[in-house]
């Protein structure tokens, strides 16, 4: 990164087999390159003919040891400098964005900024929490405790597998939260320079964005999502906006959509990419 921290981020290309433009993949909180969601959606391309990037965000997965900082859900500054070193004979088609939860969040807010290093095609968001505030409250009610319990764990294992490279108060202070919204207040926040959880939340929702989105975008979001609520989907007016094409289906779940003939939301990535001809 040209940043001055030296870090490196981290992905997996797959070689496509025609003149498809390059997709790029972007994992949700926790994940990483071999995330299943990702995978999927890979083999789904690639079957298609194009070249797929499995991008690490700064410090997750196989970057996490060559990181001193982390990502978070507005850190499109990251993706802009990967797309920017891409080699031209890889970018040569332009490119196709794809993000997953916290990663559908950052693709979002990075189309609504424009500024691209590259030509972009396409976009599409599964399970994105645009609303960041309301999402961070929906994992404290009472029906989410145990996915609170194990997405809060791995987000302290995150921060443990860089221990060495981050600053120690960082890693303390992931070590006692209690809660996301207390590690996004306590950490991802005043890291950042943002006064907490809630200017973080403010300043980096995706929903403030997508106004500007001037490429053919989906986003794909299930109403009975259970950590993700439907409320901000069903208020946007999507009417307005033709760049921006919701799919909002009564079931699915979160970054689900598991039916015969594969995952429903790469079927739906793939028809959306065959009429917007990228």
């Amino acid at each position: 990164m040209a940043d001055g921290s030296g870090d490196v981020l981290l992905g997996a290309l797959n070689r496509g087999t025609g003149d498809k433009p390059l997709a790029v993949l972007v994992h949700g909180l926790t994940g990483c390159q071999d995330s299943y969601y990702v995978l999927a959606t890979a083999k789904a391309l690639q079957g298609r003919g194009h070249p797929v990037l499995r991008l690490n965000l700064r410090g997750a997965g196989p970057s996490a040891g060559s990181c001193r900082q982390r990502y978070h859900a507005g850190r499109t500054q990251d993706i802009r400098a990967v797309l920017s070193q891409l080699p031209p004979d890889l970018a040569g088609q332009g490119l196709v964005l794809v993000g997953y939860s916290l990663g559908g969040n950052a693709v979002l807010k990075f189309l609504g900024e424009g500024d691209f290093p590259v030509p972009v095609r396409a976009g599409c968001a599964v399970s994105a929490p645009i609303d960041l505030a309301s999402s961070s409250r929906r994992f404290l009610a009472p029906d989410n405790r145990a996915y609170h319990k194990w997405l809060l764990g791995k987000m302290k294992a995150e921060m443990q597998a860089g221990a060495g490279l981050l600053e120690d108060r960082w890693v303390r202070a992931a070590a006692t939260a209690q809660s996301v919204w207390q590690f996004d207040d306590t950490i991802v926040g005043p890291w950042n320079g943002w006064g907490g959880a809630e200017q973080y939340y403010r300043v980096n929702s995706a929903i403030g964005f997508l106004l500007g989105i001037a490429v053919p975008t989906l986003l794909v979001h299930a109403l009975d999502d259970p950590w993700i609520p439907g409320d901000p989907y069903l208020s946007f007016p999507w009417h307005a906006h033709p760049n921006l094409v919701p799919l909002l289906p009564t079931r699915g779940g979160h970054v689900g959509f598991h039916g015969r003939g594969g995952v429903w939301h790469d079927r739906a990535l793939l028809a959306f990419l065959d009429n917007v001809g990228a």
